[in-house]
């Protein structure tokens, strides 16, 4: 999805994520900018606020929400972006995803547990047979795709 484009700038450089501010006029207000900037920070707070409780839960996956917080923060923050990359709990697991695609054993190892315990869980809701079936075989679709990356 790309931004309208006045003055003939080309749509591929100015996606809605990533605008090329300085190259062409498809650039937000300075209003939208701030709003757009301090949503992109508050979403990334949030997250690394979830990866660090992530840390000590052991049932609370700290690596996406590390993803998500570096993510936002490329877009909002080159500081908190920094600071991110450069945590001791959370920068590790975050760069080992970026550079391998790695999943760390522990991690893994909870996912083997709490997967079927959450299609446990789910059957004992007295969820119907369809239900049951079908979040079954999602749980064990992305248990399979956890245990396939890289340690």
């Amino acid at each position: 999805m790309t931004r309208p484009v006045s003055d003939g700038c080309d749509p591929a450089l100015c996606p809605t994520d990533l605008c090329c501010f300085g190259e062409c006029q498809c650039a937000p207000s300075a209003a939208q900018g701030d709003r757009r900037r301090l949503m992109m920070q508050a979403l990334g707070l949030g997250a690394a606020a979830l990866a660090v409780a992530g840390v000590a839960l052991p049932l609370l996956p700290t690596t996406p929400f590390a993803l998500v917080s570096a993510w936002a923060f490329a877009r909002s923050s080159p500081r908190l972006e920094a600071w991110l990359r450069n945590h001791d709990r959370l920068g590790p697991p975050l760069k080992a995803w970026e550079q391998r695609g790695a999943i760390p054993r522990g991690a893994k190892a909870v996912a083997a547990v709490s997967l079927p315990l959450s299609g446990l869980l789910v059957h004992a809701s007295g969820a119907g047979l369809a239900v049951t079936a079908s979040v079954g075989v999602a749980l064990a679709c992305v248990g399979g795709w956890i245990l396939t990356r890289p340690s």
